[in-house]
């Protein structure tokens, strides 16, 4: 629910904000006095609730221009990139989607294409760790099937976190579900483990003499 401090927990993470105590540890490094972009060359990359990528880009160079960290939009656009890169882009294109819109403008793709696009983007970045934040927030049955679809494939060569209220959703996708509840941990386990936690109903869903 909001106000559990989802969100504030991948800030920590990705250093957009400091720890009043403790530690991040990520491949064995505190992260705490690290730079935002100097955490993201560590392998971290993060997806934000709503979608940013270059509406006024085709996917395919939206891909590009997250392939190529070291080029800007001029760069990208009209510059020539090898054969390798381009199978890389073509390979990503298929593993979210949208290899059929490639070349089309990301302003004319539903929502939930724009969710995978930019999943998508931050693939191209090659984290080792996905940080996403409420993927599929106002997409419908289909394309919440397919974010999650997604996530699943990708999962199989990343470790992904994902913050999301929609539970259907995080049955599909989670291994491993956590509760948090005012900044600290409630519970974790399986969704079945989590749903039928009585800390967790009590708390969520009022104790039952409340009912």
């Amino acid at each position: 629910p909001n106000g559990a401090g989802k969100t504030t927990f991948l800030d920590v993470i990705t250093g957009k904000v400091q720890p009043t105590e403790g530690r991040v540890l990520f491949k064995g490094r505190n992260t705490k006095k690290i730079s935002e972009h100097q955490i993201a060359r560590l392998g971290i990359g993060r997806k934000f609730q709503t979608p940013r990528i270059y509406l006024n880009l085709s996917s395919r160079e939206n891909l590009e221009l997250s392939y190529n960290r070291n080029k800007n939009v001029f760069s990208t656009l009209f510059g020539k990139s090898s054969s390798s890169d381009r199978n890389q882009i073509a390979g990503l294109l298929e593993t979210i989607g949208l290899a059929a819109k490639a070349d089309i403008q990301a302003a004319l793709l539903s929502h939930g294409e724009k969710q995978r696009l930019e999943i998508g983007m931050l693939v191209a970045q090659s984290p080792d760790l996905l940080l996403v934040d409420e993927p599929v927030a106002g997409l419908t049955d289909e394309e919440t099937y397919n974010v999650g679809e997604l996530l699943l494939a990708l999962a199989e060569s990343h470790s992904i976190l994902v913050i999301e209220h929609d539970m259907e959703f995080v049955r599909q996708i989670a291994r491993k579900v956590t509760v948090l509840h005012q900044g600290s941990v409630l519970c974790e386990g399986t969704i079945e483990e989590v749903q039928n936690n009585p800390r967790v109903i009590e708390v969520y869903l009022g104790s039952s003499s409340e009912n």
